[in-house]
């Protein structure tokens, strides 16, 4: 199996790891909210990641890297897992799975198109038509919840994450050039930590609240989600770049949406799926261009 493919398989299944992770969140804030849950699984990946770092001496590339390098993985990881993620965490919250991952569905195309700008990768026409379609599975999601009455300020945050995430991306896609996938996967956790510890003081005592369920359920959807998803998706951006991998991986929105049918009991709605099913082949599209 050749660069390529391996890149394509580690992409789809980090959308499998991630679909995972976000369902396993979703019931881990139904008593917790959104920013403890962030809290509690970014310490739980990064002891997770200091078990396999140590051991291997991928610590010391950290140590020994430049504070450039150590600066941008720390800005991508706060775009990425403190910024985006409560964005993200938040629209969850606000409207639930199925109406939320259509939108945040849509970071491809920020990626390809700040991959264009900033590192010099080719847009084709395809990648014009994907937006036309991907703007458009928007606009119906959107009126599919204004029939149900959602909340607006979720939608809001569904918008925001996207972006927020495709800029990590970007920032990340340039650093696989500097480091190893484990310590790149590695560091961008740890910088995440750090960045999300801000909100320790205003959350601390409901983090010290957690009882064991909650923290089984949180460190599932670490390990699956920022654990193994994230390595995977690092390893796929360095084998074939951002611009195949981020498009890629977006197969996770159908695979989020399908299981929130049915393991979290949400409604289908069909102007939803509708959408979700358009934003997928402006999505393809994006990464054929």
């Amino acid at each position: 199996m050749n660069g390529t493919v391996l890149g394509v398989v580690a992409a789809l299944a980090s959308a499998f790891c991630w679909a995972t992770a976000t369902i396993l969140v979703k019931v881990g804030m139904r008593s917790k909210s959104p920013v403890a849950v962030n809290v509690i699984r970014l310490y739980l990946v990064s002891l997770m990641y200091l078990t396999v770092l140590i051991p291997t001496g991928r610590v010391m590339e950290i140590i020994n890297s430049s504070l450039l390098y150590l600066a941008v993985a720390f800005i991508s990881a706060q775009f990425g897992f403190v910024i985006g993620d409560y964005f993200y965490f938040n629209a969850l919250h606000r409207m639930g799975v199925s109406r939320t991952v259509p939108i945040t569905s849509t970071y491809p195309l920020w990626t390809v198109l700040w991959a264009s700008i900033f590192l010099g990768r080719r847009i084709g026409l395809e990648v014009y038509l994907g937006a036309l379609l991907i703007v458009l599975a928007i606009i119906i999601v959107r009126k599919a919840e204004e029939e149900e009455h959602a909340d607006p300020r979720g939608f809001i945050y569904a918008l925001l994450a996207p972006v927020s995430w495709s800029i990590a991306i970007t920032m990340m896609d340039w650093l696989t050039g500097h480091f190893n996938s484990l310590t790149l996967a590695g560091l961008r956790m740890f910088s995440g930590a750090i960045g999300v510890s801000v909100f320790l003081p205003a959350y601390k005592d409901e983090i010290l609240n957690t009882n064991l369920r909650e923290l089984a359920v949180l460190a599932g959807a670490a390990f699956s989600g920022l654990f193994l998803g994230q390595f995977l998706f690092v390893y796929s951006t360095q084998s074939v770049g951002s611009q195949v991998s981020a498009p890629v991986s977006a197969i996770n929105p159908l695979l989020t949406s399908l299981m929130a049918v049915i393991f979290l009991k949400e409604t289908p709605n069909r102007r939803i799926f509708e959408g979700l099913a358009l934003a997928i082949v402006g999505i393809l599209l994006v990464s054929m261009g």
